[in-house]
């Protein structure tokens, strides 16, 4: 009779030193995730802060359009710029047409009689009294880098006061709030990933 004298195999699992050298290789990976999700949050940012900035821009110009078409009533030693960031979306008296019917309406709802200007943007909507308005945004975007100080959940700064505003009489180099809004740009001191300052945009 033959004996099995085979030894058993005993099966080794990881010693001190192999699972130190995962616990290391992981710890890499999930620094350097970290960057990359953080630069993808940042770009986007960035993209959404172009978006709002051209957004308002234009509307600003066809204010100023609106106003040089005679549409938009101002005074002689105004510069034709809105007074506010405000009016952009809650819209201004159109001068050159003034409704006769009491049906109320937003620029939104066609029962109104809207009517949108491709060439400037702006839509007219006529109002509870029969006066046509303009609107040159249907709503007014924040700046996407201005830090607000929310609670639970609700945003305690108002859209226009998160932009930096310049009249027309202030320079580029030294902007200031004056009587009118002729341009805007964002408060932050942040540096974006091309390596410009966001207030500079």
């Amino acid at each position: 009779m033959t004996l099995n004298t085979t030894t058993p195999k005993i099966s080794r699992g990881f010693t001190l030193v192999e699972l130190m050298v995962v616990v290391a290789i992981m710890a890499v990976l999930a620094s350097s995730a970290m960057p990359l999700q953080e630069l993808i949050v940042k770009r986007e940012k960035e993209q959404e802060l172009r978006v709002a900035l051209r957004q308002i821009r234009s509307a600003i110009d066809a204010y100023k359009q609106a106003v040089d078409d005679g549409r938009i009533e101002v005074k002689e030693e105004e510069s034709g710029y809105p007074p506010k960031l405000d009016d952009l979306y809650m819209g201004v008296p159109d001068i050159k047409n003034t409704g006769s019917g009491g049906s109320t309406g937003t620029a939104a709802t066609a029962a109104t009689g809207t009517a949108t200007t491709a060439a400037t943007g702006t839509t007219a909507a006529t109002g509870t009294t029969g006066t046509k308005y303009i609107y040159f945004l249907r709503r007014l975007p924040r700046d996407p880098t201005f830090k607000d100080l929310d609670v639970a959940g609700v945003e305690t700064t108002s859209a226009a006061d998160t932009w930096g505003k310049r009249s027309y009489e202030s320079t580029p180099e030294n902007p200031q709030e004056g009587k009118d809004v002729f341009d805007v740009y964002s408060l932050s001191e942040g540096k974006a990933l091309n390596g410009s300052l966001y207030k500079d945009w």
